[in-house]
């Protein structure tokens, strides 16, 4: 006898063919055929951080006696299948869907319910011995659900994004140290201003970052504040009264990191002010670095014609055209990624100031734009450190040659000559051609070490 193709389930708008081997069901089978939008589906740190709160919810459920040990054991099992990967092709759902992550939710906890049945020896899509709503999704409901997954995601994510800045830092301190004595010209508007070392300026990139470190530090450690077990709209509704107390410790342990219960979960429910924030940071961290590479690339310009007051590592042709023609590659690549991290910033406050009353339903577009922000920053942050930053030189040769013959050193004749003076000596040397230096001596006398 052939074996079927397809199983037929029932939910509150009827009957639907759900494929045979499916482990999803009937809510994700309607999503999946409701939602063709982008092809974009969720990425990994979102479906393991999901897989962990079913997990942590489970724990909780059963420390609580809600949960029977049998049903209880077999969700642990197919949670941890879940965040292993093992159902990533069927937990495929469009990022582009109903709003609050319902979708998500529910495709999480059909598949998971349906791996339990399996593992206590009943097939899928019975349901009869652990269902997908009453007992994977005991004491949750989708609206804590996601918020929790996409705060536990990000958390999860931070020490790889933190350890790549502070190693950005280092590698932008050494180069500083190592350029200490470099005395160059200080630029202001792009014109020859005032006279610095080329250490100076890249210890005050180090510290711009540092600056920025701080507050990502600070803007991650908001999101450790979880809203889980406020259920619908954050008063905890359908929720045992010592869930939260119970199920964040459970996620704490599986994560290996601390997280505490959010001191209103109604708020956590209707405000994404702590996704905002955290996207905020990334913002201004890109904004600085776009600014550096900005200067990497002017710096860098030549080989002949340009400033070429530093070479850049060569890491890849850069013309189809052009014989032997090299590009700052790496700071453009990371431009583009700050571009994008800029962007992602606006999509996350045009969601953030969506929701209405009790709820924000634009979750599922703010999950995939923040993990993706700190995904491209972390891997930009280390191309650039490993491939740009690490194998930088500075061009000594042409750098002293410019400071002689610039007249940057003039404002530091002010105190002694007087501003129209210094003045008048600059005319003087703009209009021959000659150095600064040396229309001092004749148009003045010997005036000291400046």
């Amino acid at each position: 006898m052939a074996k079927k193709l397809f199983r037929t389930e029932k939910d509150a708008l009827g009957e639907i063919s759900v494929p045979t081997d499916a482990y999803y069901g009937s809510f994700t089978a309607r999503a999946l055929d409701n939602f063709r939008i982008s092809g974009m589906t969720a990425p990994a740190e979102f479906k393991i951080a999901l897989g962990i709160t079913k997990l942590a919810c489970a724990r909780a459920n059963r420390l609580l006696g809600e949960l029977e040990k049998d049903k209880c054991s077999a969700i642990e099992k197919a949670c941890l299948e879940f965040c292993e990967g093992k159902f990533d092709a069927e937990f495929m759902l469009d990022i582009f869907q109903a709003g609050a992550g319902t979708s998500y939710n529910m495709n999480a906890n059909e598949i998971i319910a349906n791996r339990a049945n399996e593992i206590l020896g009943g097939e899928k899509g019975s349901y009869d011995l652990v269902h997908p709503n009453n007992h994977v999704n005991m004491a949750q409901s989708s609206n804590d659900v996601i918020p929790t997954a996409i705060r536990i995601a990000l958390v999860m994510m931070s020490p790889a994004f933190i350890e790549e800045i502070e190693l950005f830092i280092k590698s932008l301190e050494k180069k500083g140290r190592e350029f200490k004595n470099i005395k160059k010209v200080g630029r202001t508007h792009l014109q020859d201003a005032v006279p610095i070392t080329l250490g100076e300026e890249f210890m005050a990139y180090a510290t711009a970052i540092k600056n920025e470190l701080a507050a990502v530090k600070d803007a991650t450690e908001d999101l450790k504040k979880l809203g889980i077990g406020g259920t619908a709209i954050g008063t905890g509704i359908n929720a045992p009264p010592k869930f939260k107390e119970a199920v964040i410790p459970e996620i704490s342990k599986i994560v290996g990191i601390k997280f505490s219960k959010a001191p209103n979960s109604i708020t956590t429910t209707h405000s994404l002010q702590a996704f905002t924030r955290f996207s905020s940071t990334l913002r201004n961290f890109a904004n600085e670095m776009f600014r550096i590479m900005g200067d990497l690339r002017l710096m860098s310009a030549g080989p002949r014609a340009g400033l070429r007051e530093i070479k850049l590592p060569k890491v890849q042709p850069g013309s189809s055209i052009m014989p032997a023609k090299l590009n700052p590659s790496i700071p453009e690549c990371m431009s583009m990624i700050c571009g994008q991290v800029i962007g992602i910033d606006s999509i996350v406050s045009f969601a953030a100031q969506g929701g209405q009353f009790e709820l924000n339903w634009y979750t599922p577009l703010i999950m995939p734009n923040l993990i993706m922000a700190v995904n491209i920053l972390t891997n930009g942050l280390k191309t650039t450190r490993e491939k740009c930053i690490d194998g930088l030189e500075a061009c000594e040769d042409v750098i002293a040659e410019s400071f002689k013959k610039s007249l940057c050193t003039a404002t530091l004749l002010v105190p002694k000559l007087g501003y129209h003076e210094v003045a008048r000596l600059v005319k003087i040397a703009m209009k021959t051609g000659r150095n600064l230096e040396e229309v001092v001596k004749e148009e003045v006398g010997e005036v000291g070490e400046v």
